[in-house]
C-alpha cells in the first residue's frame, strides 16, 4: 500500500457518521511519587502530584473515531452525580455532541481511577452500577438513535459493552432491526454477559479473554489451532460476517469464513495497554464501512493498538501517526 492509497482510506474516513453506543465512564489518574511503606499494610504510599480525568469505555471509542476524521454520536447514561456533570463538561470540552446522554437519577456515573507511583499503576479503584437500564431509558435511548438515523446518513453502528448496563439484550436487538433496515453495518466489542446475544451482525470484536469468558472453551493462548475452529464455531452458530480476536502481545486473529489470517504484533515500546481496545474497535469499525480488505482491517487495527500502548493512561489514537506508520509498512 502506497502513501496516496493511505491517504484515500483516512479520506473515506472524514466522510463517515459513527453512530457509538455503550457503557462510556470517567477515567481519573492519580499521579504521584512513592518513598515509603505504609506502617498499616505492606503497601506503598502514594503522595499524589497531580490529578487527571479522561473520557473513557464507549466516550474514548467516540474520541477515537473523531480523532480518525470521522463524526461520532454518542448514545450512553450517567448518574445524576458530580460525575455526571464533569462526564458532559469533558465532553463538551471534547467537541462531542452530548444529546446521546442520558441521565439515571437511579445509577452511579462510572469512574475507574487509576493510582500511579513512579511510571507504575500500582491500584485501580471502580465506582459503577451494573444492573441493565430501565424500559423507560431503553426507549428514550432507541428513539434518540432512531431520530439520527432519520436526520443523518450513518455509515456504522459500535457498541461498546463494558458490562455496565446501558446496553440491554432488547436495545440490541432494536437497534439491530433497525440498522438492517437502513443497511448499517454493525461493529461489537463484548463482555461476558451478553456475549451470546450479539447476533447477525457484520463485525464481531472480543479480547482473548472475553471470547473465552463468553464461549466457555478452555483455549490455551498461543493455540491458533482450538481458536480458529472455536471462532469458526461462534461465527457460523452467531452469523458474524467477520470476527476478530485480538490477542494483546501475541496480535490478532480475523475470519470472514473463507479464510483465516493471524497476524502477530507489531512489536512497539508497552507504556499501558488500557485503551487499545477502545482504538482496535475503531479502526476496525471504520475499515469495515469504508470496505478495506480483512487483511488492511487487522493491520490498521493492529498497529493503532500498538501505538496507544506507547502512552500511559487512556488516550485515542494520534492519526497523523497512524498514517506515517502505515506508510511505512508493507500493508
Amino acid at each position: 500500500m502506497n502513501g496516496k492509497e493511505v491517504n484515500q482510506i483516512f479520506e473515506k474516513f472524514n466522510q463517515m457518521r459513527v453512530i457509538v453506543i455503550g457503557d462510556a465512564m470517567v477515567d481519573t489518574y492519580l499521579w504521584g511519587k512513592v518513598e515509603r511503606v505504609s506502617p498499616e499494610a505492606p503497601i506503598p504510599i502514594v503522595s499524589v502530584t497531580d490529578r487527571e480525568s479522561r473520557l473513557g469505555g464507549a466516550a474514548n471509542v467516540s474520541l477515537n473515531i473523531q480523532s480518525l476524521g470521522a463524526v461520532p454520536v454518542l448514545f450512553s447514561v450517567v448518574g445524576d452525580d458530580d460525575k455526571g456533570r464533569k462526564f458532559k463538561k469533558m465532553i463538551g470540552k471534547s467537541n462531542l455532541a452530548d444529546y446521546g446522554i442520558f441521565i439515571d437519577p437511579d445509577r452511579i456515573t462510572t469512574v475507574k481511577s487509576r493510582i500511579i507511583g513512579k511510571g507504575q499503576h500500582i491500584a485501580r479503584v471502580d465506582e459503577e452500577s451494573t444492573e441493565f437500564i430501565s424500559n423507560e431509558l431503553e426507549q428514550k435511548i432507541l428513539k434518540g438513535i432512531r431520530t439520527e438515523i432519520e436526520n443523518h446518513t450513518v455509515q456504522v453502528i459500535i457498541f461498546v459493552d463494558y458490562d455496565k448496563g446501558v446496553i440491554t439484550p432488547t436495545l440490541f436487538e432494536e437497534v439491530n432491526k433497525l440498522a438492517k433496515a437502513n443497511g448499517i453495518p454493525i461493529a461489537v466489542d463484548p463482555k461476558k454477559r451478553n456475549f451470546n446475544c450479539y447476533k447477525n451482525i457484520e463485525l464481531f470484536k472480543p479480547n482473548f479473554k472475553e471470547f473465552v469468558d463468553g464461549t466457555g472453551l478452555p483455549i490455551k493462548k498461543g493455540d491458533l489451532e482450538a481458536l480458529r475452529e472455536a471462532a469458526h464455531a461462534i461465527k457460523e452458530k452467531q452469523n458474524f460476517k467477520l470476527i476478530f480476536i485480538t490477542l494483546s502481545e501475541m496480535g490478532v486473529f480475523i475470519s470472514n469464513g473463507v479464510k483465516e489470517q493471524y497476524y502477530p504484533a507489531v512489536i512497539r515500546h508497552i507504556a499501558d495497554v488500557s485503551g487499545a481496545g477502545d482504538s482496535v474497535i475503531s479502526v476496525a469499525s471504520l475499515a469495515m464501512a469504508a470496505k478495506l480488505s480483512p487483511k488492511t482491517m487487522a493491520l490498521m487495527s493492529n498497529i493503532a493498538g500498538g501505538l496507544v500502548c506507547e502512552n500511559l493512561g487512556v488516550v485515542p489514537v494520534d492519526k497523523n501517526q497512524l498514517v506515517q506508520v502505515m506508510k511505512s509498512q508493507k500493508l
